[in-house]
């Protein structure tokens, strides 16, 4: 496998995007979250799928209830899990009934070191 047909190349890049995501991931503080979106747009790179394709694929270690749809769900069969965290955290709920909805105006997160990347 050559770097022209996706080999090892290709490979570090995933690599790399895998690392990213669950770097941001790791750095949301207790009782804070960011949207699938909010962490591509703060990765600049990839898009709400692919952030969520790394979660499902490598978030088991990582505090993956912190991640959740820009509506405010968690996602999809994980409500009461991520119930459990948002209760022990003190994350800001509209709704703590199923479908559980976070309040997105209280309890998103701009991203490590936001106010550094802020354009002025």
């Amino acid at each position: 496998m050559t770097e022209r047909d996706g080999g090892p190349r290709n490979a570090r890049v995933v690599d790399d995007y895998v690392d990213q995501v669950l770097q941001v991931v790791e750095a949301i503080p207790p009782g804070r979250v960011m949207s699938y979106g909010d962490i591509a747009e703060y990765l600049a790179s990839g898009g709400p799928r692919q952030v969520g394709r790394v979660l499902a694929t490598y978030g088991g270690g990582v505090a993956w209830w912190r991640v959740i749809h820009a509506d405010g769900t968690p996602a999809p069969g994980h409500d009461l899990a991520a119930l459990k965290h948002y209760r022990a955290e003190g994350t800001p709920l509209r709704s703590a009934d199923i479908p559980v909805r976070v309040d997105m105006r209280a309890a998103r997160w701009p991203g490590p070191d936001a106010a550094d990347r802020a354009v002025p």
